[in-house]
């Protein structure tokens, strides 16, 4: 079985995210809430944030904790870090300057936030998920950085009470939002001069190498035959999804478009590729049930016969879209 001890540091990766030890090294809310912010900060909406390194949930946005319910100890310790490179060229591309704010929609549990929180006044990080912010809360006090806000809630949430940025980010997340109803309420919300970024990588289960290959027939084997997987909602916005990013984006005031690729590999263990598969929103290791320990026998069985050391590299292809206005 996975467990902690397991994992190492990822070197290679933005050093306040090293806290998360198990990942692969690189080559209008209701009233929630949250913080490890090193102030108190009311947002005018009915958010009420506290000083408290622990997150708060006075009332659930969904019900529910959505997708990735239940991920959240395995999607902190290994999903992956995002290349000090990409933080370097947002640095220098919005004059983060330990000045002004940050939002980012989707946090997870901070991959994001933590490393730009350093280069702003003050970072909010926005999920659905309380198991994810707690984790995030954790992290934020393990790196010591205090000036992150987390905050319960989902891009549908978005209003006026959460003030201005000059930066958006949204990791890994902007397939699952109603994406042109997102932008447009982000119009009032960014400064002038500000933007969005929307990063986007290769996924472990995709299939481009022969070790990812075993990993892909030996999940579906496992899986029930009548399973569906999530997909991105419908009756969306912008069409039901068909759109790529960037054609939302030239719908939207956000519509100056850079994108930039960033391509390098992970090296992952077998330990952390599991872990991965049970950080998604399949959401794998409770559909796997009392089968979980057959699986993680398999899949280790059958990676070492392809490598026998046990390290496995995935060529990985990162990509980022900056969007600001004319």
């Amino acid at each position: 079985m996975i467990s902690d001890d397991l994992a190492r540091p990822c070197p290679g990766m933005h050093p306040l995210m090293n806290t998360s030890s198990g990942c692969p090294s690189n080559a209008g809310p209701r009233r929630v809430v949250v913080g490890s912010s090193c102030h108190r900060r009311r947002f005018t909406s009915g958010v009420a944030v506290t000083a408290s390194s622990e997150v708060r949930v006075a009332d659930s946005i969904h019900g529910t904790q959505g997708l990735f319910a239940g991920t959240a100890w395995h999607y902190a310790r290994y999903r992956p870090s995002y290349p000090e490179a990409l933080f370097d060229d947002l640095i220098r591309r919005f004059g983060l300057d330990g000045t002004g704010r940050i939002l980012d929609l989707g946090c997870g549990t901070g991959q994001l936030t933590l490393p730009l929180a350093a280069h702003v006044d003050e970072a909010v990080g926005v999920d659905p998920d309380p198991e994810m912010l707690a984790e995030a809360a954790q992290r934020s006090r393990e790196t010591g950085v205090t000036n992150v806000t987390w905050a319960q809630g989902s891009s549908a949430d978005l209003g006026g009470g959460y003030g201005r940025f000059r930066l958006v980010t949204m990791g890994r997340s902007f397939h699952w939002m109603d994406r042109g109803r997102v932008l447009a309420l982000l119009e009032d919300m960014v400064d002038d001069s500000g933007g969005l970024i929307i990063a986007n990588d290769s996924c472990l289960v995709r299939p481009a190498t022969v070790w990812q290959r075993a990993i892909e027939r030996i999940q579906a084997r496992f899986l029930p035959a009548d399973f569906v997987p999530p997909v991105p909602p419908s009756g969306r916005a912008d069409d039901d999804g068909h759109l790529t990013h960037e054609e939302v984006l030239g719908r939207s005031q956000f519509r100056r478009v850079d994108r930039r690729t960033y391509e390098f590999e992970r090296v992952w263990t077998v330990e952390q590729a599991i872990g991965y598969l049970y950080s998604t929103s399949l959401p794998l290791r409770r559909v796997l049930g009392e089968e979980r320990t057959a699986f993680e026998h398999t899949v280790r069985a059958e990676l070492l016969t392809i490598d026998s050391s046990g390290r496995f590299a995935e060529p990985v292809t990162l990509e980022v879209l900056t969007a600001t206005r004319p």
